[in-house]
C-alpha cells in the first residue's frame, strides 16, 4: 500500500533532509501537510508536487500549512 500517510521521519528519510526542516517547512514555508493530533502526516505525491513547484526552495514564499 503506497497511498498511506507518511510521519516526519519518514518523509525526512524520503526527501534525504533531517527532521528539523521539515517542521520548519511546515510551518514557515506551506509543505503540504496535515496536523493529526500532536502528530504531522504527508502524502507523498502532494510534497512531490510542492518540492517540483519550488516549495523548497530558499526564495519560495511563506504559506500557512493545513492543519486539520
Amino acid at each position: 500500500m503506497d497511498d498511506r500517510w507518511l510521519s516526519v521521519d519518514e518523509i525526512a528519510d524520503y526527501l534525504g533532509i533531517a527532521k528539523d526542516t521539515i517542521y520548519t517547512w511546515v510551518t514557515s514555508k506551506g509543505m503540504p501537510g496535515h496536523k493529526v493530533g500532536r502528530f504531522w502526516k504527508f502524502k507523498k505525491e502532494d510534497v512531490d508536487v510542492w518540492v517540483r513547484a519550488g516549495g523548497a526552495a530558499d526564495n519560495a514564499p511563506s504559506i500557512k500549512a493545513n492543519e486539520s
